[in-house]
C-alpha cells in the first residue's frame, strides 16, 4: 500500500495492438503494446531485428532529431517518430510499456496522439504497487537557437506554455498553456494533427522525410488555404499539437516532470537539447515519488493571429 502523497505506477491491463505506415518512412508497420512491471518505464523492441533488442525511450537514446524524435541503441537500431505515441502515455499517466515494433518508425496513424489513446483506453490501466517517480526542475534552465527557445523552470505541478509564429497566414501567431488536471488531454490535447506546407513536401521527401504524409495524417497548407476538406479540428490546432509534440519529448525524462515548461518556437532539437542540459546541472533537478498534482491535463488557449515581433529508469530483468 502507498503512502499518502503518492500516486502509484500505471502500466498496461492487456496487451493490444495496431499497424499503419510511417509519416517519414511510408513503411507499414504493426505494433503491440504490452503490459510492464514496475519501473520498467518506456521500452521499445524491435521484432523484425535479429536478436529482437531493446530501446530505451529516454533522452539521452536520441540520435536523430529531423522533423521528429528519433531513438536509438547502436548502429540500424531505431525508432523514428515516437512523440506521439509518448505524449498520449505521458497524457494517459503511463510509466510501464513494452512495444513490439517490426519497422523503423511508430505508425503515424492520423497524425496526432488521439488514435494511440483510444489503444490505451481499450487495453485498460492498471495501478502498480510501486510509486511513481516524478523528476522535479529545482531552477530553471533555458536553451536557445536564434528566435527560438525552450525553458524548464520551477513549479509546484506541471505546466506548458507556448508560443508558435509562422509567415503563413492561416498560422499566423498563437500561443496557448496547458496544466495538468484530471481528465482534459484526451479532448483538448490528443486529437491536434501535426501539420505541414504543401510548398516544401517535394524538398522533404528529397531528404528521405515526409513519404508516408498525407491529407490523412497530417494538416497540409498551401498560401492561403488549408488543403484538407475536413478543416481543423481545433481553431488553434497548430499550437496544440506543438504542445503534444512538446509533451511526448520531455516525457523521454524517463519521468513526468514538475516544473513549468516554456517554449517559443521551439521543436524537437530544442526540447532534446534542453533535458540533456537539465541533467548535466545536478543541483537543477530531483527525483521525487510525491507528487503535488494529478497525471492528466487542462488547455487553457490564448489565440493570437498576424504575425508580431517578441523579442530512465528502465531494466531489461524487468520486461
Amino acid at each position: 500500500m502507498l503512502t499518502a502523497g503518492k500516486i502509484a505506477q500505471k502500466t498496461l491491463k492487456n496487451r493490444i495492438k495496431c499497424s499503419g505506415i510511417g509519416l517519414h518512412s511510408g513503411a507499414k508497420v504493426h505494433m503491440v503494446l504490452n503490459p510492464a512491471a514496475p519501473d520498467t518505464g518506456v521500452v521499445f523492441r524491435r521484432t523484425d531485428l535479429a536478436g529482437q533488442p531493446l530501446i530505451r525511450a529516454r533522452f539521452d537514446q536520441v540520435s536523430d532529431l529531423r522533423m521528429c524524435t528519433t531513438v536509438a541503441a547502436g548502429e540500424g537500431v531505431s525508432v523514428g517518430t515516437v512523440e506521439h505515441l509518448m505524449a498520449a502515455l505521458a497524457g494517459m499517466g503511463i510509466d510501464n510499456v513494452l512495444i513490439d515494433i517490426d519497422g523503423p518508425e511508430v505508425p503515424v496513424m492520423d497524425g496526432s496522439s488521439a488514435p494511440f489513446v483510444f489503444l490505451i483506453e481499450c487495453a485498460d490501466v492498471i495501478e502498480q504497487v510501486a510509486p511513481r517517480r516524478y523528476l522535479k526542475v529545482l531552477k530553471s534552465i533555458e536553451v536557445r537557437d536564434g528566435n527560438a527557445s525552450a525553458a524548464l523552470h520551477a513549479d509546484d505541478g506541471f505546466t506548458i506554455d507556448f508560443e508558435i509564429e509562422f509567415s503563413n497566414q492561416m498560422i499566423g501567431r498563437q500561443s496557448a498553456e496547458f496544466q495538468l488536471e484530471p481528465g482534459r488531454f484526451k479532448a483538448d490535447i490528443a486529437r491536434a494533427r501535426t501539420f505541414g506546407f504543401v510548398q516544401e513536401v517535394e524538398q522533404l521527401r528529397a531528404m528521405g522525410l515526409a513519404r508516408g504524409g498525407s491529407l490523412e495524417n497530417a494538416v497540409v497548407l498551401g498560401h492561403d488555404r488549408i488543403l484538407n476538406d475536413d478543416g481543423l479540428r481545433y481553431d488553434d490546432e497548430f499550437v496544440r499539437h506543438k504542445i503534444l509534440d512538446a509533451l511526448g519529448d520531455l516525457y523521454l525524462a524517463g519521468a513526468p516532470i514538475i516544473g513549468r515548461y516554456e517554449g517559443r518556437r521551439s521543436g524537437h532539437a530544442l526540447n532534446n537539447k534542453l533535458l540533456k542540459t537539465l541533467f548535466a546541472d545536478q543541483s537543477a533537478y530531483a527525483w521525487t515519488t510525491h507528487a503535488k498534482g494529478r497525471d492528466t491535463a487542462r488547455l487553457m488557449p490564448a489565440v493570437e493571429t498576424g504575425l508580431r515581433q517578441r523579442p530512465a529508469v528502465a531494466a531489461e530483468a524487468a520486461l
